[in-house]
Parts: structure tokens; sequence; C-alpha cells
């Protein structure tokens, strides 16, 4: 082996290495894992030297196959793929107004704005690289805005606007940036081929993706894949598909391949298709594994002196994109939707710019330089990096801080105990749209329920300052759920006393511990009593039991406090109407005290009632009560 790929070796391994420590640093801090990743590969490559002097990852010209290039190109299909698998339809479906707008007005907005401001700080660059620079700093994306969200458990509804945008806008910004290079710059075409040549590009990788999900579904759904072996094949088979349909894509039209790759993801995901538990878990494995070394990677390459050439330009360009343009196209797209002010803030704050700007922008640096435009390719490359360091740095950040100052974290419910009993009250729970986080200290159950994709606080629960991380200062309800008495009594005397939690929930175990528990004040779940309930629902109510406990129910029943001002001092036979069909109001509790409803009963103020009927409904009905509709 030559000294020079021992070298090369070496080098992978370190940046595969630095990436796993980022996201342990991450976790532990619990701050985004791109922080990590950028200070890693600034220390890799400007602060140290050991990239940039030896030259061991070289780019060649725009379009060439080199090896940086190459993994760069494979690397974010994995990662547009991932995000768009886990962009469920009912999810886009929180914000679908707002969404639809920052996808496309929103996206007009930071465009335009962004090529203006890079043409009026920058003299010499010319109206198609300021429009270059604003398409691809339209792109957020995926590989920025999941990392906060993971440590940042907003309403779905922010969720799914922050989730949807990044992965369409990641799209849409590739091949816009594209066409303008080859369309504008390069050939010195008129902008009316922009148009054209965006669609043709957007269609090609629109088909590919389809035909490409396509004959993964059919496969997975109707060809055998080995019984024993078939887990592995159908997570062999989906990653192969991810990188076939943006390989597929990018050989008819550059940078079609990430719509291709989103769009497979997206129906995929979407799609009823089996082992997705384990293809879950394996494309998660696979794109922190292929994210950390990328942005490393591209990190490392960065010169300081591309930076320090635009300069207090630059700079400006990092305001205007931050504080100005972001906010105002967020304000406009949410104007009239049910997204709250600070929501609105919060969203305004929390646009960092991720990788597909970072390698696309380093591809057509590489290229203007093979041409001469040396100055055009160190404003282009210093400006988008200048504004992804900035964005990702403070952005990210700061973005639990501004979430938690904005006061936009819902309020949690934490359930001490991730063992069967407490896994299954959070599946339950979350189905309702609660904020779950659970605390575990056995490593197992941590590990499961996070794969589980719950929110996990690994730690004692009788530690205060576990319960503090958890966030039980913020906790709406408190649930000590562990096998172990004596650990559930002193999680509900911590939850009362040193965090003042309204609503305490404790299982006792033995029935004996019921009567401690019930002098602090804490409501008490006896094992064998809850077991002797469920069996007398069975004998003398079965079908209420049978509605309310079978997993694949239709129905539900839920308590919700009414705050909405349009139901309040109404008798109920005009709220009874203002509900979804099928919802009804069964019991009113006011002051401790519960009633089954007449017609001419009138709801007050901090009442609150009971709504039975078809889950939908009722979800329909909890909403409107809480005014949470769309305004």
């Amino acid at each position: 082996m030559s000294a020079g790929t021992a070298t090369l070796i070496a080098l992978v391994a370190t940046i595969f290495a630095l990436g796993v420590l980022a996201q342990l640093l991450a976790a532990r801090l619990q701050l985004p894992s791109i922080i990590f990743y950028i200070v890693a590969g600034l220390a890799l490559g400007p602060v140290s030297g050991l990239v940039l002097e030896d030259r061991i990852i070289t780019l060649s010209t725009f379009g060439g196959a080199t090896t940086l290039s190459a993994i760069v190109g494979l690397s974010v299909a994995i990662i547009v793929f991932e995000g768009a698998f886990h962009l469920q339809i009912d999810r886009i479906q929180e914000a679908p107004t707002a969404t639809f707008r920052l996808i496309t007005l929103g996206a007009a907005i930071a465009l335009s704005g962004t090529a203006v401001v890079v043409h009026l700080v920058f003299p010499s660059a010319s109206w198609g690289m300021s429009f270059l620079i604003g398409a691809l700093l339209v792109a957020t994306g995926p590989t920025v805005i999941a990392p906060i969200l993971q440590i940042v458990p907003v309403r779905d509804r922010v969720a799914a606007a922050l989730e949807t945008e990044g992965i369409v806008n990641d799209v849409t910004a590739a091949i816009v940036a594209v066409a303008i290079f080859e369309v504008i710059i390069l050939e010195g075409h008129s902008p009316a081929n922009l148009f054209t040549e965006f669609t043709a590009r957007l269609g090609q990788g629109l088909l590919v993706g389809i035909v490409v999900a396509g004959a993964v579904y059919y496969i997975l759904r109707y060809i055998d894949l080995s019984p024993g072996d078939a887990p592995r094949n159908a997570r062999l088979l989906v990653l192969t598909g991810a990188l076939v349909s943006y390989a597929g894509a990018n050989y008819l039209a550059g940078e079609a391949g990430v719509a291709a790759a989103a769009v497979s993801g997206f129906l995929l995901g979407n799609a009823d298709i089996p082992y997705e538990e384990d293809i879950i878990d394996f494309k998660g494995d696979i794109t922190l594994l292929v994210l950390s070394f990328v942005f490393i990677a591209l990190a490392a390459l960065l010169e300081f002196d591309a930076l320090a050439e635009v300069g207090i330009p630059g700079l400006i360009v990092v305001f205007a994109v931050a504080l100005v343009i972001r906010p105002v196209l967020v304000f406009v797209s949410m104007v009239g939707d049910r997204f709250t002010t600070e929501e609105k803030i919060f969203v305004s704050f929390v646009g960092p710019r991720g990788i597909i700007p970072a390698s696309v922008a380093t591809l057509f640096a590489v290229q203007l330089q093979a041409e001469g435009a040396t100055q055009d390719a160190n404003i282009l490359l210093g400006t988008v990096f200048l504004v992804i360091l900035v964005t990702a740095l403070f952005e990210g950040g700061l973005a639990r801080y501004i979430a938690e100052y904005l006061d936009v974290i819902p309020m949690r419910v934490i359930i001490v105990g991730g063992g069967r009993v407490g896994r299954a009250l959070a599946d339950r729970l979350e189905d309702r749209g609660e904020n779950i986080v659970i605390i575990e200290q056995n490593d197992i159950a941590v590990e499961q329920n996070r794969n589980a994709g719950y929110t996990v606080e690994h730690g004692d629960g009788t530690d205060t300052e576990v319960l503090r991380s958890a966030g039980a200062d913020k906790a709406k309800i408190v649930i000590a759920a562990t096998g172990d008495d004596d650990v559930n009594l002193l999680v509900s005397q911590l939850a009362s006393s040193k965090f003042d939690v309204e609503n305490v929930i404790a299982r006792a175990n033995n029935p004996e511990n019921v009567e401690p528990f019930e002098e602090l004040g804490v409501e008490t779940i006896s094992s064998s009593m809850a077991t002797a309930w469920a069996i007398d629902n069975q004998i003398e109510r079965p079908a209420l039991a049978n509605w309310m406990t079978d997993p694949e129910r239709s129905g539900d029943v839920q308590e919700v406090e009414v705050t909405n001002p349009d139901l309040l001092d109404r008798p109920v036979r005009e709220v009874g109407p203002m509900l979804p069909d099928g919802c009804l109001i069964a019991l009113v509790c006011r002051n401790g005290d519960t009633v089954v409803p007449t017609a001419d009963y009138t709801i007050e103020a901090k009442d609150r009632i009971t709504l039975l009927g078809p889950t939908e409904a009722v979800r329909e009905g909890m909403a409107l009560c809480r005014n949470e509709t769309e305004s």
C-alpha cells in the first residue's frame, strides 16, 4: 500500500470518527449535531491544514467524475431520501396552507431578496451571479432542520412546516441554481430560458423518482426476499433505490437526482411496505454517517481567505438573509394561519442553510475558477459558506433557547419508566398528540425507546437534575410508571414539591402502597385494581371497553379544557352543532363536579368537557375547543 493511500484511509477514518464523536457530543449537550460537524471540519482543514496542505481530497471541473463530488452526490441522495421518507402526508396536513406558501411565495421572496442584497453589496457581481447565490441560499434542508427538531420538540404544525420547507426547497433550490448557472452564467442565455430548463430537470427527476419507487414497492410487496434474510434484503433494496433514483435522474440532467431521491423517498415513506421499522433504523444510521462525513469534509476544504475576501459585504448578506428576509417571508407565508406570533418568530429565526448550498456552491466555484472567473468564484463560495457557518452555528445553537424564551415548546408529559407499561402508555399518549419525554436508566430500554422515535432522558428519575433536564419545570403531567413503588413515590414527591407539577400520576404495584401515594395528593393507579377494572369492563360493558382500548379503534373519548372564546357562555345546544359531525359532549367538569349536561347547560371558562365520537372528529373537536383551528 502506497503512503498516499494509507494517508487517505487514515484521513477518511478520522473524519468518520469525528462525525461519531460530534453526534455523541450533540446528544450529550442537547445541541444540533451540525455545529460539531462544522467545528470538526474547520479544525481538520483550515485550522490545522491537514486536508488542505496535503491536498488529499481534490475537486476537478463541474460535472467531472471526481472522488469527493461523487461521494457528496450519493450522500446527498441518501440524506434527501431519508428526510423525504419521514415526511408523512398526515403530518404535512398539520399546516397545509402555510407549508404551500413557504415553498412557493416564501422561496420566491428568499431568492429575489437575497439576489438584490448581493447585487447591492458586491458591485462587481452580475445579476446572474446574484440570483445564483440567491437560489442556493433558498435551501434550508433536512440536514440542518432535523437535528434542531430532535432537541426542540415544537408543536406538530411548526415541525411539519419546517420539515416540508426543508425537503422541497432543497430540491427546487438545487435545480434552479443549476439552471441559472448553466443557462445564464455559462451559456449567456436570457432568463426566459430558465423556466424551460427548470421544468425539464424537475420533470425528469419526478419521473425517475416515481418509476424507482414503484419498482422498489413492487419488489418489497410481491417478490420473495428469502424469509430468513428478508429484513436485511429490504433494507439494502431501499438504500439501492435511493442511490439508483439519484444516479439515474442525474444521468439525464444535472441535479435532477435530488428531485428523484426526494420523490422516491416520499412515495415509499407513505406506502405500506414490509419491514418498515428495520428500514427506518438502518437508513437513520447510514444517514448519520454520510451526513457527518460530507459536512466535515466540505468544512475542511474551506479556506479562511475565501471568507475574508467577502468581508463586511458578506456579513451584510448574512444579516439580511437571517434577520430581514427570513422573517419577512415567514410572516407573509403564515399570514391568516393558525400559527401564533411566537411560533412565527421561532420559524423566522430557524432557517440555517445546509448541505445542498455547500456542495453545489463548491462545484460551481471550481468551474468558475477553471474558466478564470476567480473573483466570481470567491464571492460565490465565500458568501454561501459564510451564511451557512453563521446560520448553522447561531441559529442551530440558539434554537432551543429561542424556543424556550418564546414558549413554543408545548407542555410535556414526562413518563418515568420506559418499560412495557411506560412504553404502552407513551404510544397511546403520543397518538393523541402529546409531547412525550421518557426517563429511563436501563441502557437497552433507552435504546429501544429512542429507536421508536421517543425523546428519552437517560438517567435516574429520582434525581432532581434529571427531572429538570427532561423538562419537569414545564410538564403538565408527570407519570411515575416504574416497577418499583419506592421509586414511584419519590418521583411523585419531587414532581409535586420541587417542580410544582399540577397533575402527578403514579403506578402502585402493591395495592398496600396506594394509601401513602394518596396522602401526597397523587392520583394513584393500582396495578391489581386496574386489571380488575379492565376485566369488569369486559364483563359489564364489553362494547365500550373494546371501542376504547382496541389499538385499531375508530372511536375515542377525550377530556379538554374549553379556551375558545367562541364556545364560551353558550348552551350545549349551540356548541354541539359547532363540533365536527359525530363528536358529542358527554360530560362537563366544573370546579371538581362532573355532570352529564342538558341541552341548556351553558359552557363557561375553565370548564373541562369530555368529547365522545370517531377518533378524527374528537381530535378536531379538541382543536376547536383549544382554539387551534385555522382562522
